[in-house]
């Protein structure tokens, strides 16, 4: 997929992002013609663009949201999506996926404790390690807590996880 400027298109597998800041209306112009080009680009190539999954994330304060098309359909203006499994919202906020991670790990969680009898550490600290950190920590650099309510979200889980292990369930988080 060819790109007007080394910044204004990413390729991942199936995935195209187009990029750019429209501070000034010569920026619009300029998203608008990058969408031109990559309607021309699926036409020589023979593909097409599912216009249904085409969304438009305007981000930061006092952004214009200029209504963009693709073709002769316009694209879809949504105030948060999902890229790589993790959720951002308009403004950069990432609560939201720090509120579907807890949520993920702790249904795990709550699957290792009704699944499992044993409340060894030698048991519980390897499934935990296994099932439910991973979820914690994907792709985290890229999304860390910015609030402090969200790291409490993240830090309840372990909490959980302490308490379920025999001998540890009455001590605090911080012991």
């Amino acid at each position: 997929m060819p790109c007007t400027s080394p910044d204004s298109g990413i390729e991942f597998a199936d995935d195209t992002k187009l990029s750019g800041a429209v501070d000034v209306p010569e920026g619009y112009d300029a998203i608008q013609r990058n969408f031109g080009r990559l309607k021309k680009w699926a036409y020589v190539n023979l593909m097409k663009f599912n216009k249904a999954k085409c969304k438009d994330l305007h981000m930061g304060w006092g952004n214009p949201q200029y209504q963009y098309r693709l073709g002769d359909k316009g694209i879809e203006s949504s105030p948060e999506e999902k890229d790589l499994a993790v959720l951002v919202d308009e403004n950069l906020d990432v609560s939201q996926q720090c509120e579907l991670t807890t949520h993920k790990a702790n249904r795990v969680l709550g699957c290792i404790k009704t699944s499992v009898t044993s409340r060894l550490r030698e048991v519980i600290l390897p499934l935990y390690s296994a099932l439910v950190r991973p979820r914690l920590e994907y792709c985290i650099q890229s999304w860390g807590p910015q609030h402090k309510k969200d790291m409490e979200l993240l830090e309840r889980v372990q909490r959980r996880t302490t308490k379920m292990i025999r001998g540890l369930e009455h001590l605090s988080y911080e012991d």
